[in-house]
């Protein structure tokens, strides 16, 4: 029951989190994803009816499965995390998130290490790196404080 629990808490954090940054930060970075000219131009057009619903259909499933993922790796090493301080759980998780997951991550993107040594040129502009990743530390601290708090 308390894996259960722990999965449930993990997959209902992330997919707040992803709302929340992606609400925020879709304000101002419209322009990464809206338009014939957009930078990432090799993801869906938002601004087409037919993309943008289909994203809408999907998105939902793919945060689910994708909470659910990320959320067993932990289940071996859950009682050593329930034995932290929420600070320390809340900073472990969202370091984790924020290196693993995005800067530090093997797929090559406009704001990750990778990204940068095999994207190119036409992709590489630093005010998308940096709207990426104050998406993604907002998503990294919300995460890290929801989870610490939801899931022990």
């Amino acid at each position: 029951m308390q894996y259960l629990q722990f999965v449930g808490f993990f997959i209902l954090a992330h997919f707040l989190s992803y709302m929340i940054a992606g609400v925020i930060t879709y304000r101002f970075s419209k322009d990464l994803y809206e338009g014939e000219n957009r930078l990432l131009d090799f993801l869906k057009d938002m601004s087409s009816e037919e993309e943008n619903a289909e994203v809408a259909k999907y998105s939902m499933p793919a945060q689910i499965l994708r909470g659910l993922l990320l959320s067993v790796v932990f289940l071996p090493v859950l009682e050593p995390l329930g034995g932290l301080s929420y600070i320390t759980r809340a900073i472990f998780f969202a370091g984790l998130m924020f290196i693993y997951t995005d800067l530090a991550s093997a797929m090559p993107f406009p704001d990750t290490i990778e990204g940068l040594v095999y994207m190119k040129k036409k992709y590489l502009k630093a005010s998308a790196f940096w709207k990426m990743q104050i998406e993604m530390i907002i998503y990294s601290v919300s995460f890290g404080l929801l989870v610490s708090w939801l899931a022990f």
